[in-house]
């Protein structure tokens, strides 16, 4: 029986992850996986999750989805299910010397991991963003299309990096921290560490509470 390759997620990113596993997935059977499922979608079947997560064959999953607390859970609920986490790299993608990088990533077109990195599981890395040498970034990190984040840089767990942001460089002794659950705003430009659980925005970057009052 083929094996059944599930694309958690319909939504843009989804149909943007669909080509780059259509090339490598060979006689394996591809489709959308959504709360109730739903139509076909670019030619693909959309399954409901409790029939994915249900399926007594072997199953593979990707997570398209760029909440990563979102994507933390159905991680877990695919792994108990005894689904196996795909990675997903792009021909145009580069990993340069001595990354290490955890399962179930996404490494979109023309993006770069430079070297003496290391990333937990679950990271998005969407198209032509940069992440330099040196930095250490936790689970379920997203980064959307066109960040550029220099090294030394620490980012904790599902924190969020908007298109466009721009992280500056961090020193081996004194790295530059994106905090937990913290959200970089579309096209900040972040000068110092953010503290976890915070928004910031603009250039240079600030609270979003900040920006506001």
């Amino acid at each position: 029986m083929r094996r059944l390759i599930g694309i958690f997620g319909a939504a843009g990113f989804g149909r943007e992850v669909l080509p780059l596993l259509r090339g490598r997935c060979g006689a394996d059977e591809l489709v959308f996986v959504e709360p109730s499922g739903g139509p076909a979608c670019n030619g693909i079947p959309v399954m409901a999750e409790a029939d994915f997560l249900g399926a007594s064959r072997d199953r593979a999953f990707v997570i398209a989805i760029a909440d990563g607390t979102l994507r933390r859970k159905l991680h877990g609920l695919a792994l108990s299910s005894g689904a196996i986490p795909l990675d997903v790299c792009s021909q145009s993608a580069e990993l340069l010397d001595a990354v290490q990088i955890g399962q179930g990533h996404i490494l979109c077109g023309h993006s770069t991991i430079s070297s003496n990195t290391r990333i937990g599981i679950g990271f998005h890395l969407n198209v032509s963003s940069y992440l330099a040498h040196d930095c250490v970034v936790g689970d379920f990190v997203t980064f959307g299309p066109n960040v550029v984040c220099a090294g030394n840089v620490h980012i904790e767990d599902l924190a969020y990096l908007g298109a466009g942001a721009l992280i500056r460089q961090g020193t081996p002794d004194n790295p530059v921290i994106i905090g937990a659950g913290a959200i970089v705003g579309m096209g900040a430009v972040v000068t110092r560490s953010v503290p976890r659980g915070t928004t910031v925005v603009g250039a240079p970057a600030r609270p979003l509470e900040e920006r506001l009052s």
